[in-house]
């Protein structure tokens, strides 16, 4: 199992090389400031499952989270702090390689970055759905390089 260096390390190839792909199959183009905020979405959504234990990768996680959050509430964005730090919570209600570590999860924990946005601030869901399969895809990264689809 690789430590957070290998998880973001892979969830950037990986999620470039789809991205990439995505591109020049004309599936989908993003501009260059939303291709990397997809990116971010990718490497955060790969280090998502470890951050419930005591790690790098959890620190890392959490810094890059809290300099997110801090910079939503300076921007009066206070609406996506709050959706943010909602979803910062959710591995405390778990143990490390229970339920955060399954296939299931992994389309559930992200489907917060959808959904909450969508009920309460009424954001179309075309808007979000890149984010939310970034997460997702990147959540996927991670279960792939624990092996846990072999």
């Amino acid at each position: 199992m690789p430590g957070y260096k290998g998880h973001a390390a892979g969830a950037l190839l990986m999620g470039a090389g789809t991205l990439a792909a995505a591109n020049w199959l004309g599936w989908y183009g993003p501009d260059p400031g939303t291709a990397v905020l997809l990116m971010g979405f990718v490497v955060l959504g790969a280090l998502f499952p470890d951050v419930d234990t005591d790690s790098i990768g959890q620190k890392l996680f959490y810094s890059l989270l809290a300099i997110i959050n801090l910079t939503l509430m300076i921007l009066g964005h206070y609406k996506w702090a709050a959706v943010l730090g909602f979803c910062a919570l959710l591995p405390v209600v778990a143990r490390h390689r229970g339920w955060i570590h399954t296939w299931w999860a992994m389309f559930l924990i992200p489907m917060a970055i959808f959904i909450i946005p969508i009920v309460f601030y009424e954001v179309p869901w075309k808007n979000l759905l890149p984010f939310y399969l970034a997460s997702v895809f990147g959540y996927f990264t991670h279960l792939l390089l624990d092996r846990k689809f072999v």
